[in-house]
């Protein structure tokens, strides 16, 4: 099992980046999947889920209404569109399974929000 996160990097407030998880090495489209981040010195957080087909979504309460999480399951692909970023946001961002048996986390991608 594998996960390569891409798409993070240095963004003023405002703006907006889009990350990309490429998942491997198990059924992807069969597994509710999600986002989490970890900012400097605190805990790993759940920020976004995704059912298996896609259609349900969750948010934690201080990103809803400008990240919007979505997948590919052809493609083996999950996405996080983040909008309006605040400093707050600031945090590697990766991707695993939404639920607690998690696999192997990936290297994930760097976020950083400031002017």
């Amino acid at each position: 099992v594998q996960f390569v996160e891409s798409g993070g990097g240095l963004v003023q407030p405002g703006g907006s980046l889009r990350l990309s998880c490429s998942a491997s090495g198990f059924s992807f489209g069969t597994y509710d999947m999600a986002w989490y981040r970890q900012a400097p010195g605190q805990e790993r957080k759940l920020v976004a889920s995704i059912g298996r087909s896609g259609v349900s979504t969750t948010y934690t309460d201080s990103v809803k209404g400008r990240f919007t999480i979505s997948r590919d399951n052809a493609k083996k692909m999950l996405y996080l569109q983040m909008n309006s970023l605040k400093p707050e946001d600031t945090a590697v961002y990766s991707c695993n399974r939404a639920s607690a048996v998690k696999y192997l986390w990936g290297q994930g991608t760097q976020v950083t929000v400031s002017s």
